[in-house]
């Protein structure tokens, strides 16, 4: 096991490869990965980790889907950098450590063991590994990839919070509502393909 998920308090490895692998590692080994690779304080890898996610997911969407963002002044390419960039920059940022806010507060009557926001912060951030995939124009994909990553949350929220499986599943359902129904457009796609199979 690397050293960025035996010691994450002495500090795990940033940059490209770190996030690699510890997506590699959320995706397969989720439960082992919640378990050793969240610590109290350590918030820049995650935080970055979610940036990097938000930031495959749109520029995925703005190579496969048409009209995906508003053009400026004519300038197709400079506007899609602007609103990938707020994405990323702004939005991503902003709306993990609001969820991790609102998770917190839902987390006190199910989790009286519970970690701190830092861990909190970390948990919503890995359980984004999934959305990579987000952006390709298949509501199979984007529905597949959001159901997958409200269920790390809850595996994670659940782990990292000494809790059982029922009680984090109720305090993450309305932050994987959030996060991955509305952020990662899954209810758009689970509602397409009700839609397709004529059950709406």
């Amino acid at each position: 096991m690397t050293q960025w998920i035996e010691n994450p308090t002495g500090g795990r490895d940033r940059g490209p490869r770190a996030v690699a692998r510890a997506w590699f590692e959320v995706l397969t080994r989720p439960h082992r990965f919640f378990r050793s690779a969240v610590a109290e304080g350590d918030q820049a890898p995650g935080l970055a980790f979610a940036m990097g996610v938000v930031m495959v997911e749109e520029l995925t969407r703005y190579l496969l889907v048409a009209d995906s963002y508003p053009v400026v002044g004519g300038q197709e390419i400079l506007s899609a950098a602007l609103w990938i960039g707020i994405a990323v920059l702004l939005v991503a940022p902003a709306a993990l450590h609001l969820t991790a806010a609102l998770q917190t507060v839902l987390l006190m009557p199910f989790a009286p063991n519970r970690g701190g926001i830092s861990q909190t912060v970390q948990t919503i951030a890995y359980s984004t590994a999934p959305c990579v995939f987000a952006g390709i124009p298949i509501p199979e994909v984007r529905a597949i990839t959001g159901i997958y990553g409200a269920f790390l949350l809850g595996l994670g929220i659940a782990t990292v919070h000494d809790t059982s499986s029922g009680r984090a599943a109720l305090a993450s359902a309305l932050p994987a509502a959030i996060v991955f129904g509305y952020g990662f457009r899954t209810f758009a796609a689970v509602e397409t393909l009700l839609r397709q199979w004529y059950i709406i």
